[in-house]
């Protein structure tokens, strides 16, 4: 059992203030009934409760995209700067965490979420799940950057990346491309240019897997994941019916 306003915050209908709103406009049901009263008591798995006519549906698991901006860190708290759980409302947070790290000065997608299972399977690099990045970098992209991104680059570690994928969209003092990553090394994007002889300017990431980011968010903004978004995100991994090809 949880109170009311809580369990439309954990379906997707807003902050605790928002929930509070929509439920004092008369907006909320339960069991068919109208209902105004934010600590009211519900069954997570038997009570049917419906906000502005759409089914609130309770999930084991929670599923956040952010779009995280620029000058935040990726950590559950800091002393000093702010974080992506700044961004999130207190009523949310529980025991989410981020899928991947954007580094303080990268913007772009950032999935939060308990499912465990799922974020190892978006981050292990035998899954080979695609990573999509938009970079802006000062210096000159060249086409034989694109086979050297292809055959893996020595960016310091003890091994060469994997191939990954260069797509060139402008080339000059200031050059700009797509990098399709299957992996996620400490500022890899970042290194893997350095070693082309390149400093990347501004960085976003666009997509993981099935997930892109949605557009309509502004940086800072967040949403609960779609049901055909979890449903995509989960048949890729492959876990839950044991399709696993690794098993």
């Amino acid at each position: 059992m949880m109170r009311l306003d809580k369990y439309l915050c954990e379906t997707g209908f807003g902050t605790r203030s928002q929930v509070k709103a929509l439920l004092k406009k008369g907006l909320v049901s339960v069991n068919g009934e109208l209902e105004k009263r934010p600590e009211r008591k519900v069954d997570e798995h038997a009570d049917t409760v419906s906000c502005g006519g759409k089914d609130a549906v309770y999930r084991e698991f929670t599923y956040l995209m952010l779009y995280k901006p620029a000058g935040v860190l990726t950590a559950r708290s800091d002393r000093r700067e702010r974080t992506v759980f700044d961004l999130i409302p207190v009523d949310l947070r529980r025991d989410l965490s981020p899928v991947g790290r954007l580094d303080r000065d990268t913007e772009g997608l950032l999935l939060l979420t308990d499912d465990g299972a799922l974020s190892h399977h978006l981050l292990s690099p035998r899954h080979h799940v695609e990573k999509v990045y938009f970079a802006r970098v000062q210096g000159t992209l060249r086409e034989a950057d694109i086979l050297r991104f292809q055959e893996g680059l020595d960016i310091g570690d003890e091994r060469m990346t994997l191939p990954a994928k260069l797509e060139i969209q402008k080339s000059g003092a200031q050059s700009e491309a797509f990098v399709t990553l299957h992996e996620g090394r400490y500022h890899q994007v970042k290194r893997m240019f350095q070693a082309l002889g390149c400093e990347v300017l501004y960085l976003r990431r666009l997509s993981m897997g099935s997930l892109a980011l949605d557009e309509s968010l502004a940086p800072g903004e967040w949403r609960a994941l779609s049901e055909e978004e979890i449903s995509l995100l989960k048949k890729e991994e492959g876990l839950r019916d044991g399709t696993d090809e690794a098993n």
